[in-house]
């Protein structure tokens, strides 16, 4: 993997890591943690697909290295949904 294809895909794991956030609409961080939501999401996304059995149906090849963006974003809606949960601070009556 070359130093541009990695760039590549950490630019495509930021814009999938800041969709997923703003369709939550928590964010937890600026554009490198959008790039770290992006990955684990994309880890966390394929993971939950695997284990339903269901297609991969958007994927981008970059390089040798397949990044599935729709399951990235869905994993970092998951991700940011339940950071969301669990660091909003909520007011007592």
């Amino acid at each position: 993997m070359t130093v541009l294809n990695f760039l590549l895909l950490l630019l495509i794991a930021a814009i999938c890591g800041s969709i997923g956030q703003s369709l939550v609409g928590y964010s937890v961080g600026g554009c490198l943690t959008s790039a770290v939501v992006g990955f684990i999401g994309a880890w966390l996304g394929s993971w939950v697909a695997h284990s339903l059995g269901l297609p991969e149906p958007l994927i981008v090849n970059v390089g040798s290295k397949a990044f599935p963006v729709l399951w990235s974003i869905i994993g970092s809606v998951l991700l940011v949904g339940v950071l969301a949960l669990l660091t909003r601070r909520r007011a007592f009556a």
